[in-house]
């Protein structure tokens, strides 16, 4: 007897029309274009260009800048909002006064608007905001600083604006394995004498493993793609040296250099797809191993 599926294929046609026509349409158009002239002064007009646009791209300063920010904050965001989940996860995990309180505390910034975060973070981190003004109130500030007009403080600010915010959706990722380790385990490595740490390296960490492939994985796509708090907070500035590839592009876009822009964005995708694969593919093979 042949088994019917409960759903037939046919219901699948709406949910793969929308995703080619929203997804896979402009994908294909952005290689094709990419390839191309295509420019504000060109606009229906476009002519075939070869690699001259990826050459073009690897040559810009202010594109290899992008590309190095962009790894840099994908990177450090990944290993702060990580070690931050798990810290907070591992804290929580145990049942202490006011848990469900606190989880929703420290969840609660990863549901409020990117927009709102980066006025909210702008404003304190102004020459006359908040923070010089308690750095000054503490007499440690003894002159202003412009938080955001410099690469070092512009940069390490918005790594940890974001590794705030997202913390706390990898701590529910964490706590969801810690609460699925059998007790039995912690139980019989006590009565052996296993220290914390011991217990905490050879069962806390091999069992809850593909969280951290699922944590690792969202954090490095994620910090590639990152757009949004970069836009709001600094604009890619001072100059252009908070520029990531995101914005990179869509400022290129912006000022109608349509070709470039679309072999731009066909590079970031490039590097998310290969760079997540990849990362996919070890993780889960040292899953299998531990």
């Amino acid at each position: 007897m042949q088994k019917k599926s409960i759903y037939p294929y046919w219901a699948l046609l709406p949910a793969l029309f929308v995703f080619t026509l929203f997804s896979i349409v402009p994908l294909l158009a952005s290689l094709v274009f990419s390839f191309s002239d295509w420019n504000i002064g060109r606009f229906y007009t476009p002519e075939f260009r070869g690699l001259g646009n990826y050459v073009t791209l690897l040559q810009d300063p202010v594109f290899l800048r992008s590309l190095l920010n962009t790894f840099l904050f994908a990177i450090c965001t990944t290993v702060l909002k990580t070690v931050g989940g798990l810290v907070l996860a591992l804290l929580l995990v145990r049942k202490i006064p006011a848990n469900g309180v606190l989880r929703t505390i420290y969840y609660a910034p990863c549901v409020l608007s990117v927009t709102v975060v980066g006025v909210l973070f702008k404003a304190i981190l102004a020459k006359t905001g908040l923070l010089n003004n308690a750095l000054a109130g503490l007499g440690m500030g003894s002159e202003p600083v412009d938080w955001l007009a410099h690469y070092g403080t512009a940069i390490g600010s918005v790594i940890l604006i974001e590794s705030w915010m997202w913390a706390g959706f990898n701590m529910f990722i964490f706590l969801s394995a810690l609460q699925a380790v059998p007790k039995d385990y912690y139980e019989y490595a006590s009565i052996e004498g296993a220290s914390p740490w011991a217990r905490f390296k050879n069962i806390t960490l091999p069992l809850i493993a593909p969280s951290f492939t699922v944590v690792i994985t969202l954090g490095i796509s994620g910090g590639l793609k990152v757009f949004d708090i970069i836009y709001v907070i600094t604009n890619g500035g001072p100059g252009f040296d908070t520029q990531v590839l995101s914005t990179y592009v869509y400022q290129s876009f912006s000022l109608g250099f349509l070709g470039e822009s679309s072999a731009g964005s066909v590079v970031l995708c490039a590097i998310v797809m290969l760079i997540s694969f990849l990362l996919n593919r070890i993780l889960v093979a040292r899953e299998v191993e531990a």
